[in-house]
């Protein structure tokens, strides 16, 4: 696919997809959108004594959201085990034209984006000595998990463009791969998705969005192993 770079409100970037007519972030800002949703509502909301969290993502993408994980976990006691999957990976033409490192300023940022983004597919390797990532190439709906999370980052293109993406179904097995007390976040507050997480077993909730968007969906899961399965 012929993809752009975008520059949004906030001054970070982000690629659009002509083809469907999708960024890949939110125009209002991304990495304003990715800290608020999947950080601020997502990892910061863990039990401050969870040392290691397993993170799940559907979606990878421009690898931002890992990205950001990193930094916000770096100053922490929290080891980050991390497992992105995503069917149709960026190739790195487009992910070096992104401006995430700059804008976040960090000195060794340039580094640590490459190794996340630049990593191979399907072999895990650390990123620092607190983050470790293994990407996956594949549909989240032919996936078989083989581990338990303590979150999900839920940021596949919305509903609209991937329909497949949000089956209830998908939301019911992730739900089966959760540990007690469990939390995913999505951008998406559609009623349709809050439904299909409802159906699987979530505790859904919803928060306030990012600028341009009023809402975002939370789910939580039961706090015991039978709750969960």
């Amino acid at each position: 696919m012929q993809m752009n770079v975008v520059r949004t409100a906030d001054g970070s970037s982000t690629l659009y997809v002509a083809e469907l007519n999708e960024h890949y972030h939110s125009i209002y800002g991304a990495v304003r959108e990715s800290s608020h949703v999947f950080i601020a509502c997502g990892l910061m909301s863990l039990p401050a004594g969870m040392h290691t969290v397993r993170i799940f993502e559907m979606g990878f993408g421009t690898g931002l959201n890992a990205f950001l994980t990193y930094y916000h976990a770096i100053g922490g006691d929290k080891e980050i085990r991390y497992t992105a999957v995503d069917a149709f990976p960026i190739g790195q033409d487009d992910i070096s034209q992104l401006n995430y490192p700059g804008y976040l300023g960090y000195p060794d940022a340039g580094e640590v984006y490459q190794r996340i983004t630049g990593s191979i597919w399907g072999e895990p390797v650390d990123i620092g000595s607190h983050f470790s990532l293994l990407k996956i190439v594949a549909r989240i709906e032919e996936y078989d998990f083989h581990d338990f999370y303590d979150l999900v980052y839920y940021d596949a293109f919305s509903p609209e463009v991937q329909p497949e993406c949000w089956e209830p179904e998908i939301f019911f097995r992730i739900h089966q791969h959760m540990n007690p007390g469990g939390i995913l976040v999505t951008y998406s507050s559609k009623g349709a998705v809050r439904r299909a997480l409802t159906q699987a077993g979530f505790i859904v909730e919803k928060l306030p969005g990012p600028p341009g968007k009023r809402e975002i969906l939370r789910g939580k899961t039961g706090k015991s192993r039978n709750d969960v399965v």
